[in-house]
């Protein structure tokens, strides 16, 4: 059995963690809670069988505890994860890891000093279509890859998702449209997996820039739509769409290169390439490779010794970061923005 903390539960994806754990029975303890509100850390605390931490220096001092999940907003997600590095507790932390650059990469930099297990909740790798594409665009199915784009769109802002909830303010999530405590809004927030999956792909960034937009408006001071444009350092360029304003988001990703294309097209891939047999783009293509586990499972995964488990690493999450600011930048500036390198 693996005893493990959380510290901090204020993200909309605490409770599917939580359901998560719930699964792996007597494998995962979760020992003790802590958060910042004593009412959202009475509630998570309750759901785990859990004792309620007065502090997270309680959680990251307890010799029983190996690994800590850090789901607060992402404005104190330096403190913590210096202290729980410091600690040698491995960690999870929800995903973006920093406000920005800077912070990530001081995150980034303790963590790998530290020598521990990290994780966040970049879960995109994990699926079959994605580990196929990374595969072919490896074996040259495509060509030349000229041009990407990734888009991650729902209906956040019109179900009005993050809405204070005075009967259950434990599972209130208002914060997260607030950037100045989650540091980005709905661009970032649902972007960061599928600029994830575009960098996972194709590599790092030379310069990016956005347009973002309050949209329907319905959290006033936050970005609720935007399009990012990515100049890629190997020549290709990409375009990321990322908005809590939409009703449906039917093409995620598109690949194209001088020998091949990719679609996917409502969870199904439509692949065409003169290297592959069959592949003509006309029918979804089948033949992949199974999942594997990725994000919280494969956190999991790993903290209980499974071997092979493939973990995203704290410099490629700080690195989305730093991107994701660049784009920040841009829109701001109207300007192209190189992303700052680590500290």
């Amino acid at each position: 059995m693996v005893q493990i903390g959380f510290a901090g539960v204020g993200h909309i994806h605490t409770p599917g963690f939580i359901d998560v754990i719930k699964r792996r029975g007597d494998a995962v303890k979760v020992k003790s809670v802590w958060d910042h509100q004593a009412a959202r850390a009475k509630k998570r605390a309750g759901d785990l069988g859990a004792a309620v931490a007065k502090n997270p220096e309680q959680i990251f001092a307890d010799p029983d505890i190996t690994a800590v999940v850090i789901c607060s907003e992402t404005k104190r997600h330096e403190k913590l994860v210096l202290a729980g590095a410091k600690a040698k507790k491995h960690l999870f932390v929800e995903k973006p890891l920093g406000m920005a650059a800077r912070d990530g990469w001081a995150m980034a930099k303790a963590i790998e000093e530290a020598g521990v297990m990290f994780q966040t909740g970049y879960f995109l790798r994990g699926s079959s279509i994605n580990l196929f594409l990374k595969e072919q665009i490896a074996k040259g199915s495509f060509g030349k890859i000229t041009r990407v784009r990734g888009s991650n769109c729902h209906s956040g802002a019109l179900g009005q998702w993050f809405n204070e909830k005075p009967d259950d303010p434990a599972s209130s999530w208002r914060w997260m449209a607030d950037p100045k405590i989650a540091g980005v809004g709905a661009f970032g927030d649902l972007g960061t997996h599928s600029l994830d999956i575009l960098l996972w792909l194709i590599g790092d960034v030379a310069l990016a820039t956005a347009q973002l937009d309050n949209g329907l408006a319905v959290y006033p001071g936050c970005d609720e739509t935007g399009e990012g444009l990515l100049r890629f350092k190997n020549g290709v360029i990409g375009t990321l769409a990322a908005a809590w304003d939409d009703v449906a988001n039917p093409v995620s990703l598109l690949i194209s290169g001088t020998e091949g294309h990719a679609a996917v097209i409502n969870g199904q891939l439509f692949f065409q390439s003169k290297h592959v047999q069959g592949a003509d783009g006309k029918q979804p293509w089948t033949a992949l490779p199974a999942g594997v586990p990725a994000g919280f499972d494969a956190f999991l995964d790993a903290i209980q010794g499974k071997p092979g488990i493939a973990l995203v690493s704290a410099r490629e999450a700080a690195y989305r970061s730093a991107v994701m600011e660049a784009m920040y930048k841009g829109a701001r500036k109207n300007k192209w923005v190189a992303p700052v390198a680590p500290l």
